[in-house]
């Protein structure tokens, strides 16, 4: 019973976490309020986002309310799984919620990058594909640049998403000594 509250738990975490990353992403990368990505990602997350910027400055390239919202939401969690697995130090509770916090930016990213690449194959004109072109320019433009197109096919959305499942093994097995979980 506890693994599947546990589950519950994660599952919706891990989507909060999510938006409010993408929040973070969406307002570094000035996406409309009006485009249904933007619009959503605002509606989703202004319930907690907005409290905060009471209490946390924000900045003009990045919401940093909408990251303390994700960084609170993951150190809830780590704080309940904390309580489920019999107890754990404040040590152990800050690394495993800022492990989390990277971990789903990268699976976010991963997530992105491989929507943004299929639409621009399948159908570029979709509705939801200039959000997410505009979501993942900023981690693939640099690419774009030194990496050659082969046979007119961009490689950049490969290597993203290789390097950044190597950057979430890398740091789970560099942190498994201080992290909870995996």
């Amino acid at each position: 019973m506890i693994s599947v509250f546990w589950l519950l738990i994660e599952t919706l975490g891990s989507l909060l976490v999510s938006a409010c990353l993408l929040r973070v992403l969406a307002s570094y990368v000035r996406l409309s309020h009006l485009d249904p990505v933007g619009h959503f990602l605002f509606a989703a997350t202004d319930w907690l986002v907005r409290p905060l910027r009471k209490i946390v400055p924000g900045s003009r390239v990045l919401d940093v309310p909408a990251l303390v919202a994700a960084l609170l939401v993951c150190e809830l969690m780590a704080l309940v799984w904390a309580l489920l697995a019999g107890g754990a130090g404040i040590t152990t509770l800050l690394m495993t919620a800022l492990y989390w916090l990277t971990k789903w930016s990268l699976y976010l990213l991963i997530g992105i990058v491989i929507l943004q690449a299929i639409l621009s194959w399948v159908n570029p004109h979709a509705p939801l594909a200039p959000a997410l072109e505009l979501l993942s320019r900023p981690f693939l433009a640099p690419l774009r640049r030194v990496i050659p197109s082969l046979g007119g096919v961009d490689l950049s959305p490969l290597v993203v998403v290789i390097g950044a499942q190597l950057l979430v093994h890398a740091l789970g097995a560099l942190l498994q000594p201080f992290i909870g979980v995996r």
